[in-house]
């Protein structure tokens, strides 16, 4: 692939991590120093559900247009979302505020569709390694400097200047990706593809060796992680850290230890067997997971050591995350191998709405089963909740470990 089109592919995921990043670690913390309650903060999570539908749009961007159409298409609708919230006061315009944010996020639903149809499209076999590298450490990266680390200036810049900055991003974006010359799509199933029908597609997908488990898999195995990573910043907001230490610890900290980890699970793959690591790993994030749980019922801020505890908890749960997910993503890919190349696309879609789905839906009530039972209690919950999911990865299709030691 040509250098120019590499630094275009990572330049367009680090835009896309860019509205992640905004609404996972910059928006809580901002929007609870105006005084919102955990439960409407939670409730915001439910604006990332155009990630979760966004298989039913998939086979109108594959069919209709071209991926860079729709791409820049998308991206100036994030334009114009951002120009618009830049006009808003946070706690007083909280309803317009909510319904931009869910634009935003179905514009970057879009947004993902096309630019993993463009990577299909430019990415060789002898660069699909070094394509996904650049994908993970990208939106990543676009994920940590839209989240923590506006977060930590944001008091500086103020509300208004951060969405001007994401303007800025999103319109460098467009320039390079409209002078970019398309790849003219010589693809003979296009037009065949059973686009009005999704019972045919569904029925096709779920006939994939290996669908059911990953699909039950993706949708459990971050459940307890994401409540600990939702509100063990909050508890140690309310406990003495300062937003600008959460936004340097869980972060830039602990974001650039989730790249870390996510590299570290590419070098790990091609060694061991990946179902062999993720059940260690899993093993590993309950013993964290674990560690935290004690934290809240001995957390003082004026002890250095618990304090540092936190903090050494928080990067060892972020790594142990990024590692995760560059296994998991490894596995569903090796499910969707296993599918018929006219579906292919479509089945890794299915696998990602549900994994974005399960992460969503519990990231939505952690705030209201904190607000009504309190840290401790809640956290023996995401405890409960890891400990299932460990007991799924236990029992892999059979077809997916051989594919892999093959």
């Amino acid at each position: 692939m040509a250098p120019f089109k590499m630094k275009l592919f990572g330049l367009l995921y680090f835009v896309q991590g860019m509205p992640y990043g905004l609404q996972s670690n910059l928006l809580p913390i901002y929007l609870r120093t105006f005084g919102l309650s955990f439960t409407k903060i939670s409730l915001t999570k439910l604006l990332f559900f155009p990630w979760s539908l966004k298989i039913l749009w998939a086979p109108f961007v594959d069919q209709y247009g071209t991926k860079w159409k729709w791409l820049l298409c998308s991206m100036f609708g994030l334009f114009l979302c951002c120009l618009a919230m830049s006009r808003l006061i946070p706690d007083t315009d909280f309803p317009a505020m909510a319904f931009i944010l869910l634009l935003m996020n179905f514009f970057a639903s879009i947004q993902d569709i096309a630019v993993d149809g463009i990577a299909v499209r430019l990415l060789s076999s002898e660069d699909i390694g070094y394509g996904n590298t650049i994908q993970v450490v990208a939106y990543k990266m676009g994920s940590l400097i839209a989240g923590a680390g506006l977060l930590t200036v944001i008091d500086y810049i103020g509300w208004n200047m951060l969405f001007i900055i994401f303007c800025v991003v999103y319109a460098a974006a467009m320039f390079f990706s409209y002078f970019t010359p398309e790849e003219e799509d010589t693809s003979e199933t296009k037009n065949s593809f059973p686009v009005l029908n999704p019972c045919k597609i569904l029925g096709e997908i779920l006939k994939v060796p290996g669908t059911v488990w990953n699909l039950i898999y993706v949708m459990i195995y971050k459940l307890g992680e994401q409540g600990a990573v939702s509100m063990f910043p909050m508890f140690l907001l309310e406990h003495g850290f300062s937003p600008v230490e959460l936004g340097f610890w869980n972060g830039l900290v602990a974001i650039g230890f989730s790249i870390f980890g996510s590299c570290f699970g590419g070098i790990l793959m091609p060694k061991y067997n990946v179902f062999s690591l993720i059940i260690i790993l899993f093993l590993l994030r309950l013993g964290n997971l674990s560690l935290q749980t004690l934290l809240l019922l001995l957390f003082h801020y004026e002890s250095f050591i618990l304090k540092g505890a936190a903090v050494l908890s928080i990067i060892l749960q972020h790594f142990l995350g990024g590692l995760i997910t560059t296994l998991t993503f490894s596995i569903m890919m090796l499910c969707t191998q296993k599918a018929d190349k006219r579906i292919q696309a479509t089945h890794y879609t299915f696998l990602a709405s549900a994994e974005v789905l399960g992460k969503v839906l519990f990231s939505t009530v952690a705030g209201i089963i904190v607000d009504r039972i309190g840290f401790p209690s809640s956290f023996c919950v995401f405890l409960l909740l890891s400990g299932l999911s460990f007991l799924h990865v236990l029992n892999p299709p059979e077809i997916l470990s051989k594919q892999h030691k093959q």
